[in-house]
């Protein structure tokens, strides 16, 4: 895979991206229910899978014009909001939460070949502003104590107290997910220049987590807010700056919002809704959300993204035949 000028290569990474997928392909089968269907290897319980609109600054300066931003237009969109923990967890269980995008009407030639023609544009965000470990190699590391049992996995964090406390941090609980920020975590280009993503509600409701919440309280508080009122967000970027305070290959360094301020872009708009349906819950199931799947001019960067590249396509295909269910792209609300 060809590098930007913005990345350096880590040593060791083709070797580790390999033994990840590995890891978690086997984690997936392991983690199936017995005689049910394979789940994704992170964020497979699904919150809610809303329908949105993306809709573009009308008054963005000329430098600010690309890709999907060029033009003042509002796109329909799909979100995906999730927990990430594998088997899935109750609510109530700190986590990582995340949000998927899924833009539609995306006219252009994407980055995977597979998907060169498709309609859609997808961008994957967590409610944390950084990754436990630095780059992929790291990351594999982790997943291997992960995969080896309790005794391995405790050694390893006594002697990776950073990635401990990195990991123990980005775990948190919610009242809401409609009330969170998440962020791109990882960097990605913006025409020939770098920036990270974060989505900001604009309300400031901050909603208390029950006294004795059910196991999908959040699912049924999500539920709850649209029956009676539209949620929205600011969609943003934070341009890179500094390779040394700001570095594209260490995400486990976020980059200050005092050196960079994030930048509005976007609205995404929630309209009030009903989707708390079995087939609404099982069409987002059959989902794939991919960091890149994208056009070139927002291309991932980074060795934990060019990981994900072989990772979410290998990943999804087993997740896919397993299942016996055909890959899909969108291109419309109608799940039927």
């Amino acid at each position: 895979m060809e590098l930007t000028t913005h990345e350096t290569l880590v040593p060791g990474e083709s070797e580790a991206a390999a033994k990840l997928i590995a890891m978690l392909g086997n984690k997936m089968k392991k983690d199936a229910p017995p005689g049910g269907k394979i789940r994704r290897d992170a964020h497979p319980k699904q919150i809610g899978l809303l329908k949105a609109e993306f809709i573009i600054n009308s008054n963005l300066p000329e430098d600010l014009k690309v890709g999907v931003f060029k033009e003042a237009v509002t796109y329909p969109c799909w979100l995906r909001f999730s927990n990430q923990n594998s088997p899935p967890a109750p609510d109530h269980v700190k986590d990582i939460r995340g949000l998927a995008i899924k833009l539609m009407g995306i006219d252009g030639d994407k980055v995977l070949e597979e998907e060169k023609h498709a309609k859609t544009h997808d961008f994957v965000m967590a409610s944390a502003d950084y990754f436990v470990t630095p780059n992929v190699v790291g990351f594999s590391k982790l997943i291997t104590a992960l995969v080896s049992g309790k005794f391995r996995l405790i050694l390893y964090f006594l002697l990776h107290p950073r990635v401990t406390y990195r990991f123990l941090s980005t775990l948190k609980n919610f009242g809401s997910l409609l009330e969170a920020r998440f962020w791109s975590v990882s960097p990605y280009l913006f025409g020939d220049r770098v920036v990270k993503y974060s989505l900001k509600p604009q309300g400031n409701e901050q909603t208390a987590i029950p006294e004795k919440p059910s196991d999908n309280y959040l699912r049924e508080t999500m539920a709850q807010q649209l029956r009676t009122k539209e949620y929205c967000y600011d969609f943003m970027i934070q341009f890179h700056k500094d390779r040394q305070t700001m570095p594209v290959e260490d995400l486990s360094k976020p980059w200050k919002e005092s050196e960079s301020p994030f930048i509005k872009v976007a609205t995404v708009k929630i309209p009030k809704q009903e989707f708390d349906s079995t087939e609404q819950q099982e069409y987002g199931d059959g989902l794939s959300f991919n960091p890149w799947h994208c056009l070139p001019e927002h291309r991932p960067l980074g060795s934990i993204n060019r990981a994900r590249r072989l990772a979410y396509v290998a990943l999804s295909k087993l997740r896919h035949e397993t299942n016996g269910i055909a890959r899909f792209e969108p291109e419309n609300f109608n799940i039927h």
